[in-house]
């Protein structure tokens, strides 16, 4: 599962709005099973499931589907990914979520090969360290990189400053007026912005913000994140943080995953070990229950 895990961490959050629900939420399917993670900034769920889980789920919610766990992972694949990566294409699907004590069930309904086909996810609450992973730790690196920037550009201006004052000194001068400016003053740009900005730049209100403007900058932090763990672990270092792991072990993001999230290719051709033939099965058939010929997406 170390796959899920860390394929996980390195997705964007996206922001849905699902009824009165405002949420956050992030996936990464495989052909080996899925993760997801759900957040309304009060709570955050966590569902994480191999192919057994989905064989026996999809048994229990499509009696009339009979496939293997690889054909409906392509499926759930197929219907997340316009809801949390491709906006400009709605699903084919709906969906809902309900809370049953402190679980957050996620339900999609959509038809598959021309017959009824539903879905829920269990989410349970997540665990404090899978918080910190995702959350807590990737803001605290976002905050010291946005520092970083402030910083690097605030040290650019003055240079600038300086540049424009020399030209001043050789007698050069404004062709207009209006493009004069005062020399660049940190701590008073601080002072004022803390006055002026600061309220309307941290209203954080249902998430979306950062979601629509920080998503680039998450990810390349959490990337870096598992970068320095791989780093650790190739050169033996014992001090790899424990908390870059959803579980308190630095292996479970150590190897890189094996497929990209809620790509279209992700399952396009599932790979299993035949049984008395030579060569990779090609994609799992699915058909309905007393129907031999499908038809529609696994046809």
């Amino acid at each position: 599962m170390e796959e899920l895990e860390q394929g996980l961490l390195m997705e964007p959050w996206a922001w849905l709005q699902l009824a009165e629900n405002s949420l956050l939420a992030k996936a990464y399917i495989t052909k080996h099973g899925y993760a997801l993670l759900v957040s309304d900034l009060q709570q955050v769920w966590h569902e994480q499931v191999d192919t057994s889980v989905v064989s026996q789920r999809a048994k229990e919610l499509n009696k009339r589907l009979t496939a293997p766990p690889e054909a409906f992972l392509c499926h759930l694949d197929d219907l997340l990914r316009p809801l949390l990566r491709d906006t400009a294409h709605p699903s084919e699907a709906t969906f809902s979520c309900d809370r049953v004590a402190e679980t957050l069930i996620l339900r999609v309904r959509s038809e598959l090969s021309g017959l009824p086909f539903c879905w829920n996810f269990h989410c349970i609450l997540a665990s404090p360290s899978l918080v910190s992973q995702h959350l807590i730790r990737p803001l605290m690196g976002m905050s010291l990189a946005l520092q970083c920037q402030v910083r690097e550009l605030a040290t650019l201006l003055q240079m600038k400053d300086m540049e424009i004052q020399d030209y001043h000194e050789s007698g050069a001068t404004l062709s207009r007026d209006r493009l004069k400016t005062e020399p660049f003053e940190e701590n008073s740009f601080l002072e004022q912005f803390m006055v002026e900005k600061l309220p309307e730049a941290c209203s954080i209100g249902s998430g979306r913000p950062f979601v629509t403007n920080l998503q680039s900058l998450y990810v390349a932090v959490t990337k870096q994140e598992v970068q320095v763990g791989q780093k650790h672990q190739d050169t033996g270092d014992p001090q790899t943080s424990s908390s870059t792991s959803p579980q308190g072990t630095d292996s479970h993001l150590l190897n890189q995953p094996e497929e990209p999230v809620l790509s279209a290719p992700s399952f396009s051709a599932p790979e299993i070990e035949p049984t008395g033939t030579s060569g990779p099965v090609p994609r799992p058939q699915l058909s309905k229950v007393k129907r031999k010929k499908p038809r529609g997406l696994f046809s």
